[in-house]
């Protein structure tokens, strides 16, 4: 074992106590310490004169100190009080609640001071700065210097921080391997780890940082990518089903298509059918904008998929949508005849079990439901096709889980979103498919009118989709809440429904829907407003995706401001799927830039890729699907919106490694492939990448 990889308790000045302190950073050996990075870094190579100081400004001084007094503050809190001298000028300098500075500082000491200046009574002073007394046989040019700071807890402090790390520089810098083969370090003019790791922690310049940021930054996407790369070659490596798919099946297909399929649909079509005629497994990513058609792309494979005597399965995340889906597919499928169950939560025991026994033995063709595909009790006699609809919904393993159900041959995959994902999340995500998009509508469609409605026209709104309504139209009402909160000025969906049929729209069919009612309530009230015996449907997020009612051509949604742009996006997305004119109206008086930005972005622009570049620009890549368990990567250093360029430089070499040059004889590989395991075990599926 390395001396960096043992235990940090044994290094001196840690101890049992302070060890604990560190676990809570993350931090067990010497190797977790040096790749515990710096939040900032306090500029302190420069001394200025007091003459020059600037209110605001954190600066270095260094003068003598001149006077010292004590004294309390009507509440009993110390000060202990310096005024400095530096032939320019005099800084008053404090310190609060630190009595034993007294004991530290005497008058005539050369002192450098570190902090933030501010004015008192006309008079320059600092507060509770970092100091450093300057004797004979400390070298003044050692203390001007780029210092780091932590991220700590209140019981660890940066001083003891900084000693710890410097140790273990000293003493295994020269047990750090490099890993990288040597034309990726002259290619990119990378700094070697070593000189990386130093230079992170104690600069010597901030040209010097910005190469040990570079290197890290280009590593941290490297290791990911290399994660991803390998975790693509198992599955391409591992044997599927080679689907037969002849002009007859191809045939029969598309006679079940009652409309002519976009040039776009018909290209993902044959990338598909190329993948299922492989003996490899399918492993594909399909992007495509609300209403693109990608249920088309679905059902082919499904089709083909059964037509050669094989199980499918198509995972939703929601209940509402998996119905959805099986409606929308037994229509397509209802001359096929292709075995369709629908496997919900809640079934008696008796039912749930005699619908397991049907998969299992193969009585079932197609399966459609939710999470609950991949519960253990869930067995399949031939699954080979898996269709995976709202992929960001789930996370990376719940793929692999339902993937691994099939054994051996490894079943193909399709994923489908309707959530555009920016480029860079699309490397880092779903960097392991093979990706198609559907970049064009149906014909006939008519982009949706998007207009930011301000509370003095919103009685002017009403009448617009009264009269709309009387034309035959139908249309949602979306609210953020299903109950009235009294800790939140929100209308609530159940209250405003009673308000919208009694007050502001009698004689109007209105219909409520949320998440809390049961399935089958939820069910036949959807089936309701598809049949237009409901005018208007009050509901939460619920009907974000999947829900298709093609007479509905007006969106309106109340407290906007509060919803995700993503989400409003998804939500805008429920109409405008007919040859008729559509309305998305947006109620809200937002308070914050970042929710002005998401409206003005929902009114400027109806393409869901520029939507989603907006989105994540405004709330960062741990928040852009609402959650942060869904395979999204949380690196130390790098980050994917402002370091695009080297995350694709990074990938490049890194798939190029794993699909050109890998090979575990080859000791950096073997580095390489441990420092993957360490940092991404739980992400991927990764066993046998020799």
């Amino acid at each position: 074992m390395s001396d960096l990889d043992k235990s940090i308790q044994y290094l001196k000045g840690v101890g049992p106590k302070r060890y604990r302190l560190l676990t809570r950073l993350g931090i067990y050996t010497p190797r977790d310490l040096l790749n515990y990075f710096p939040r900032t870094y306090q500029d302190r190579s420069q001394i200025e004169k007091i003459s020059d100081l600037k209110e605001s400004n954190t600066s270095m001084v260094k003068g003598n100190v001149s006077r010292m007094r004590n004294s309390n503050t009507r509440g009993w809190k110390s000060i202990f009080e310096i005024s400095l001298t530096d032939n320019t000028g005099i800084l008053l300098v404090k310190w609060f609640n630190q009595p034993y500075m007294k004991d530290k500082l005497q008058v005539d000491d050369l002192v450098l001071l570190y902090g933030r200046v501010s004015f008192y009574k006309q008079k320059l002073q600092m507060i509770n700065p970092d100091y450093e007394v300057i004797t004979e046989n400390i070298d003044v040019a050692e203390s001007l210097r780029i210092v780091p700071v932590y991220t700590l807890t209140d019981d660890v402090s940066q001083t003891f921080f900084r000693k710890l790390v410097a140790m273990v520089l000293e003493e295994s810098l020269c047990s750090i391997e490099e890993f990288f083969p040597d034309d990726i370090i002259r290619k990119h003019k990378l700094l070697p780890l070593m000189h990386a790791i130093k230079n992170i922690h104690f600069p010597d310049t901030f040209d010097i940082l910005n190469e040990a940021k570079k290197r890290l930054k280009y590593q941290e996407f490297f290791m990911f990518e290399s994660a991803m790369a390998l975790q693509k070659r198992r599955i391409k490596d591992a044997d599927g089903y080679q689907f037969h798919i002849g002009e007859n099946i191809k045939h029969q297909i598309f006679r079940l298509f009652p409309f002519v399929l976009t040039k776009s649909q018909e290209k993902v079509i044959r990338d598909v059918h190329e993948d299922m005629c492989r003996l490899k497994p399918m492993n594909r990513l399909l992007q495509g904008d609300v209403g693109s058609g990608k249920t088309v792309v679905a059902v082919y494979a499904l089709i083909a998929a059964i037509a050669n005597g094989i199980q499918a399965a198509f995972m939703a995340p929601t209940e509402l949508l998996a119905e959805q889906h099986y409606r929308t597919l037994n229509c397509f499928l209802v001359k096929a005849k292709v075995r369709v169950l629908l496997l919900k939560g809640g079934l008696k025991t008796k039912e749930r079990q005699e619908n397991l026994e049907r998969i299992k033995n193969g009585e079932v063709d197609l399966v459609i439901g939710t999470h609950t595909l991949i519960q253990t009790d869930v067995e399949f006699k031939r699954l080979g096709l898996i269709v995976i609809d709202e992929q960001h919904k789930f996370g990376v393993m719940q793929r692999t889980r339902l993937r691994r159900k099939g054994y051996c041959p490894k079943p193909d995959v399709l994923v489908m979103t309707a959530t555009p994902i920016p480029r860079s999340l699309s490397l880092t995500v779903f960097g392991d498919l093979d990706v198609s998009i559907i970049d064009e509508l149906p014909p006939g469609r008519i982009p949706v009118k998007t207009y930011w409605v301000k509370a003095n026209k919103q009685t002017d709104v009403y009448g617009f989709i009264r009269k709309e309504i009387e034309k035959g139209s139908q249309a949602f009402v979306v609210y953020p809440l299903v109950e009235e909160s009294e800790k939140l000025d929100l209308k609530a969906a159940t209250e405003e429904a009673k308000i919208l049929q009694d007050k502001v729209f009698p004689g109007v069919r209105v219909g409520l829907l949320h998440g809390k009612l049961k399935s089958d309530v939820k069910e036949f009230i959807m089936s309701d407003f598809m049949n237009h015996k409901y005018d208007i449907l009050v509901s939460t997020i619920i009907i974000e995706v999947g829900i298709d009612i093609p007479n509905a051509t007006i969106m309106l949604i109340e407290h906007a401001d509060r919803f995700g742009l993503a989400q409003l996006h998804q939500l805008r997305g429920r109409i405008g799927r007919s040859s008729h004119k559509s309305y998305c109206l947006l109620f809200g008086a937002p308070k914050s830039e970042g929710s002005r930005q998401r409206l003005k972005a929902m009114v400027d622009t109806n393409d869901g890729f520029k939507i989603a570049e907006e989105d994540l620009r405004i709330r960062g890549p741990g928040e852009f699907f609402g959650t942060r368990q869904h395979g999204i990567p949380e690196f130390k250093i790098a980050d994917i919106i402002n370091d695009h360029t080297i995350l694709q430089l990074a990938r490049d070499d890194a798939f190029k490694l794993i699909n050109e040059r890998w090979n575990l004889k080859v000791s950096k590989n073997r580095i390489l492939l441990k420092m993957i395991m360490e940092n991404f075990k739980d992400k991927f599926d990764l066993i046998n990448t020799g």
